[in-house]
This record gives C-alpha cells, structure tokens and sequence, in this order.
C-alpha cells in the first residue's frame, strides 16, 4: 500500500494522524499481512485493500490501533 492509498483509507475512515502515527500504522499494516521485504509491498498490500475480506481486516486493524494508541495516551496521562 502506497501512503497514497493509506491516505485515502484514512480519510475514507474519518482517521486524521501525524506523519510519524502513519508511517507506524503503515508498518504494522505491512507486519500484519506479512509483507516487509516483499518485492513490489506497497502493489501488494493495495491489492489486498480491493477484497471485500482483507478490506474488512485492514479497517479492524487500523481501529484496534486507534484503540491501542488511546489507551497508551490514558495511561501515560494518569502516570503524571
């Protein structure tokens, strides 16, 4: 998946991130699919973002990330 394509799967999602939240999600995208090092990885991964189930399991992935991030938020916020 090209940060293009992860861009518009943000925006379609309504997921605003900084630069540096992307790149971190884009690579546990690449990880979860287990695409790191593949040859053409970004032709690959958009590839799987047009079926229907893979679709339905990048979104899972990117809103359990959200989650995940969120409560790391909370958490450092209450070891203030």
């Amino acid at each position: 998946m090209s940060r293009a394509a992860l861009n518009a799967i943000l925006n379609a999602m309504r997921v605003w991130l900084n630069e540096t939240e992307k790149e971190q999600l884009y690579h546990e995208l690449l990880a979860y699919f287990g695409l790191i090092g593949a040859i053409n990885e970004c032709q690959a991964l958009e590839n799987a973002w047009q079926n229907p189930y893979n679709r339905q399991e990048i979104e899972q992935i990117i809103k359990a990330w959200l989650k995940l991030k969120q409560k790391l938020r909370e958490e450092a916020l209450t070891r203030r």
